[in-house]
């Protein structure tokens, strides 16, 4: 019940007294009845009362459980050990999905970071523990970036429904494995596809976790390894032109990495010149072009057959990074060719890596693992974050 009511116009702030009645008695965790060891006076924030920050106030009896040991009575308007009630959590979680930036979030709730990230943290937590599993058949396995320098965490996504299942520090066999074990025992002979780049390291750790699921490499990941040969050789081949004073090659990285399919019309007449020019760097674009053909086969089988025929290509261009990425291909056949049984879509792996670096460039960055896992599951997870509406 509520006891009393204190306004605080100068400080613009409401507090509400809620006490109890008298002669109440109490269950411990257990549901065993508790003595009551001592009383603790606690304060939680509440949703505004017109623009006044509201705050409730009420002394907490601490419980002696009957093996000794003494915990906090639970309060029915809020999470245990929290310092917010379920209704302010709920808005703030909220507020913060809905801002582009969690300073702005942090300014229109008026509250400290440690308390954001703290309500972050703990939706996160709450939304894992809520995860059904049961539907799970066709898990993504990528890298991202971190901190500065070659430093990267891996990322197990759902293909199917688009959201980032966790996230471990880390791209070596070691910290795939860990990802990939916040799998469920139970669940994991259930997947089916494990789509994932062309890594020793990733493809071991599901060999290990997941060994009754088919690997798949999908048009994101093969792109990704031609792109960079690309690269490679442009900036070989411009440094060298460079050298000469010849600047045929300079501010094209991205014309050469757009494909012709997706080159912006500005660019279009310049690149047809730059692209029929006989350069090293034109003909290992032409290479990743060509390969492209390689995603429209009807089947499996016209796509070995079509392999076959850009890998001889491949092979007698001379150019050592198309050769070396085409060598890569052929080891990997198996899982390219996999992707023709499962067709799973690059568009969801584009989609989830778009919204994990949204979520880098409106944090500027990040200093911790922590705080970057819970920043990529609150926004990228699909988890149930609200905080529960019934007494625990």
């Amino acid at each position: 019940m509520v006891k009393s009511i204190r306004l605080n116009e100068e400080g613009q702030a409401v507090e509400v007294e809620v006490g109890i009645q008298a002669g109440w008695r109490w269950r411990d965790g257990n549901g065993e009845l508790a003595q009551i060891h001592s009383w603790e006076e606690r304060r939680w924030r509440h949703r505004d009362t017109m623009e006044y920050e509201t705050v409730l106030v009420a002394r907490v009896p601490r419980l002696k459980r009957s093996d000794g040991k003494t915990e906090m009575a639970a309060v029915p308007w809020a999470e245990r050990y929290t310092r917010w009630t379920r209704s302010f959590e709920a808005w703030a979680i909220g507020i913060i999905q809905a801002c582009s930036s969690l300073e702005a979030a942090r300014l229109l709730l008026r509250l400290n970071w440690s308390s954001v990230n703290a309500i972050m943290a703990g939706a996160v937590t709450r939304g894992l523990a809520r995860r059904e599993w049961e539907d799970l058949l066709y898990v993504g396995l990528d890298e991202k970036s971190f901190l500065k320098g070659q430093s990267y965490v891996s990322v197990l996504s759902d293909v199917q429904r688009g959201v980032v299942l966790e996230v471990s520090l880390g791209k070596d066999t070691a910290a795939a494995r860990k990802v990939l074990e916040s799998i469920p025992l139970p669940v994991r002979p259930t997947i089916k596809v494990a789509a994932c780049d062309l890594s020793a390291a990733i493809l071991k750790a599901i060999a290990e976790v997941l060994p009754g699921s088919e690997h798949v490499h999908d048009k994101f990941h093969v792109s990704a390894l031609l792109s960079k040969a690309v690269d490679e050789v442009r900036r070989q081949k411009a440094q060298r032109l460079g050298e000469k004073g010849d600047e045929t090659l300079k501010g094209t990285r991205f014309q050469w990495l757009y494909g012709q399919e997706n080159l912006p019309a500005r660019f279009a007449v310049s690149f047809e010149a730059l692209a029929q020019m006989n350069l090293k760097t034109s003909r290992v674009w032409l290479a990743k072009e060509n390969f492209g053909g390689f995603w429209m086969q009807p089947e499996k089988a016209t796509a070995a057959s079509f392999f076959k025929t850009w890998f001889g290509r491949a092979r007698r261009s001379q150019i050592d990074p198309v050769k070396k990425v085409a060598k890569t291909f052929k080891t990997h056949l198996s899982g390219l060719l996999s992707s023709f049984a499962h067709k799973i879509s690059n568009a969801v792996a584009e989609g989830l890596n778009s919204k994990i670096e949204a979520v880098k460039q409106a944090a500027r960055g990040f200093r911790s693992f922590a705080a970057y896992r819970v920043r990529i599951l609150f926004h990228c997870g699909g988890l149930d974050l609200a905080p529960s509406k019934t007494k625990p």
